[in-house]
């Protein structure tokens, strides 16, 4: 994997800030408050994980002035993912007074699931990240059902619908999605215009589902600004450099092989004349 991005001439820069991010979160607070009230909620449940998108996704919430439950949930985190989880969890309650916290430590129970499927599925790293993120998910939904909260995603459009970087029936089982349709560059701008401590918003991004730590761009090969060109490339493909036919290459495989988790579930539909 490669450990940096080359951004030579801005030449992945593909997108302006925005001139007035304040439009846009005034927006999804106000989309957000509507849905919970149509839904008959009280509010939101969100996972912290100590990364921008679950920060940015947390404050939006509180900013409806529902009630919002913020949990955080190690299994065998690392110690600045940990960190830098709790230093939001720290600093939202003190924004917002509607919002509280909770910390479900699953590690005794990862352990347990790892003991009954066996070392077979234990030697599978990535089913295992997986599993994390499924366990994680129905900590959440148990949590929110008990507190009348819908469970808001984290994922931003690049996760989403662009390389399907998210776990599905885990991180990608949620019941709203707020920040879905913004890149990665721009949920960081968000973040800035809502005062997001700093060091979240400089971190590298992470799933958290590694016990090294590593980052996304280490398991993608390519950064989100990027990813966020590739995305939007409709150019002529022989006057790009050889980095940009890279990333190409890495978001088209990606999109190729995720496109299961970003459609709907295939159903056999069974003619009726089968049925007589």
């Amino acid at each position: 994997m490669r450990p940096a991005s080359r951004m030579e001439g801005g030449i992945f820069c593909s997108f302006k800030p925005m001139n007035n991010p304040e439009k846009v979160i005034e927006h999804i607070t106000g989309w957000l408050s509507n849905y919970s009230e149509q839904a008959g909620v009280k509010g939101f449940i969100v996972g912290i994980s100590g990364g921008i998108d679950s920060a940015v996704t947390s404050t939006l919430c509180a900013r409806t002035g529902k009630d919002v439950l913020a949990v955080t949930m190690p299994i065998r985190q690392t110690k600045a993912e940990f960190d830098r989880a709790n230093e939001h969890i720290a600093w939202l309650p003190q924004q917002f007074p509607n919002v509280r916290s909770e910390t479900v430590d699953l590690t005794e129970t990862f352990t347990s699931f790892e003991q009954a499927v066996g070392s077979v599925v234990v030697g599978h790293h990535l089913a295992m990240a997986n599993s994390r993120a499924r366990l994680r998910m129905t900590t959440l939904y148990g949590l929110g059902q008990v507190n009348g909260l819908l469970v808001a995603g984290t994922g931003n459009k690049i996760e989403d619908f662009g390389i399907g970087f998210y776990t599905k029936y885990g991180d990608g089982g949620v019941d709203l999605s707020p920040i879905a349709d913004l890149f990665k560059t721009e949920v960081g701008q968000l973040a800035a215009a809502l005062g997001i401590v700093a060091s979240i918003r400089s971190a590298k991004p992470t799933d958290g589902l590694w016990e090294d730590g590593r980052s996304d761009e280490d398991q993608i090969g390519a950064t989100y600004p990027e990813l966020e060109w590739a995305m939007t490339f409709d150019g002529d493909e022989t006057l790009i450099n050889e980095r940009q036919r890279e990333v190409l290459a890495i978001y088209r495989r990606l999109h190729r092989l995720n496109r299961h988790k970003m459609e709907p579930i295939p159903v056999c539909e069974i003619p009726e004349n089968l049925k007589k």
